[in-house]
């Protein structure tokens, strides 16, 4: 009924052999992952610099050793935060790292990686409570 393909297809890329290596569905996800736990640090070191406290240096650490950890060891690249404040706003902080933490725990979830994801979890609660609740209410 149909005839074969008898060209070569114009979606293989020139030059590649067959066994070029791809990443796995898994590798992609930690490097997903690992994205948005660092986003989620670089907000975190900001508060950090605006309202010192223990527990957002508790959540630092573990933050760093999760995106080391997907990261086969490497630490996350942090910056001095100081020269990046430019009128801060802790509500919108606080509004961006729950979305960052929301993001990080639906790659956690897909990956079923626990501790990844309760520290997510963790972590959107905690700037839950820190934002203006009506501004994180679904709309």
């Amino acid at each position: 009924m149909y005839e074969p393909i008898r060209t070569k297809s114009v979606h293989t890329m020139a030059g590649t052999a067959p066994d070029f290596p791809h990443r796995s569905r898994e590798e992609e996800l930690d490097i997903q992952l690992a994205g948005h736990l660092a986003a989620l640090l670089a907000v975190t070191d900001e508060l950090r610099a605006l309202t010192p406290s223990a527990e957002l240096d508790t959540a630092a650490e573990r933050l760093a050793e999760q995106v080391a950890r997907l990261r086969g060891g490497l630490p996350p690249a942090r910056t001095s935060v100081a020269d990046a404040l430019h009128e801060p706003h802790l509500a919108a902080l606080h509004r961006r790292a729950h979305a960052l933490a929301g993001r990080a725990l639906v790659v956690a979830a897909s990956r079923a990686d626990t501790a990844a994801a309760i520290l997510a979890a963790e972590r959107m609660d905690a700037h839950a409570a820190a934002a203006d609740p009506r501004e994180l209410a679904p709309r």
